[in-house]
């Protein structure tokens, strides 16, 4: 039976409950089957990567979305490491011919917030990435109204009205990864931010910490 299957690429650095927000939101709004995350190993537009590595990134993640299933008992929201195992730049367009491989006859989207998609003619092929996959931009709390026009020139009127439709709306997430980090370097409680479990393993781990703070 052919799935609708959503891709989420990010640092996760560290996951919280904005990113699960935007899954599940996207999963019932166009009745997708599944969310894979996919975390990066670097993104060719953060040069500098990720604080945490890459085996504590994929750990929080896992703890994340230990819960998640659907009706059949299936995980609605799963985890796929394989930019971590490639290394490297992690190019969306190799990790989506990836795993078009391997679901050859399912539907596949590609989850993608509006800052992300306004720099789209920077990644790496994008109108072949575009054609390949439908994009469903979704807003987060604050952001600017979603400039349609960064696609001429690069899909057909028909695909640019396909990827409009497919976009999501969300309610206000005011949550980042860079503020929990901030918040955990200072002290402050990051409790209701991200996931229990999450949260002690940060702690455990000492992640995020203040240069010259112990414990």
């Amino acid at each position: 039976m052919t799935e609708r299957i959503a891709i989420y690429g990010g640092s996760f650095d560290p996951v919280h409950y904005g990113h699960l927000w935007v899954a599940e939101n996207a999963r019932e709004q166009l009745s997708l089957d599944r969310v894979i995350f996919v975390p990066a190993a670097m993104s060719p537009l953060k040069p500098h990567g990720p604080v945490a590595g890459d085996t504590q990134r994929l750990a929080m993640l896992r703890l994340a979305l230990a819960e998640a299933a659907d009706s059949t008992d299936l995980p609605s929201l799963i985890v796929d490491q394989r930019e971590l195992l490639r290394g490297g730049t992690s190019f969306t367009i190799d990790t989506v011919e990836a795993i078009r491989a391997d679901h050859p006859d399912d539907e596949l989207y590609l989850l993608i917030g509006s800052d992300a998609f306004a720099a789209i003619r920077l990644w790496h092929r994008p109108a072949e990435l575009l054609n390949q996959i439908v994009p469903i931009v979704f807003r987060r709390g604050g952001d600017p109204e979603i400039d349609w026009n960064v696609l001429d020139g690069i899909v057909s009127a028909a695909r640019c009205e396909q990827i409009r439709r497919a976009s999501v709306n969300l309610p206000m997430i005011e949550l980042s990864s860079g503020e929990i980090r901030e918040r955990v370097a200072a002290g402050r409680s990051i409790r209701f931010r991200v996931p229990r479990e999450v949260e002690r393993l940060i702690a455990t781990e000492s992640l995020y910490q203040a240069e010259g703070s112990s414990g």
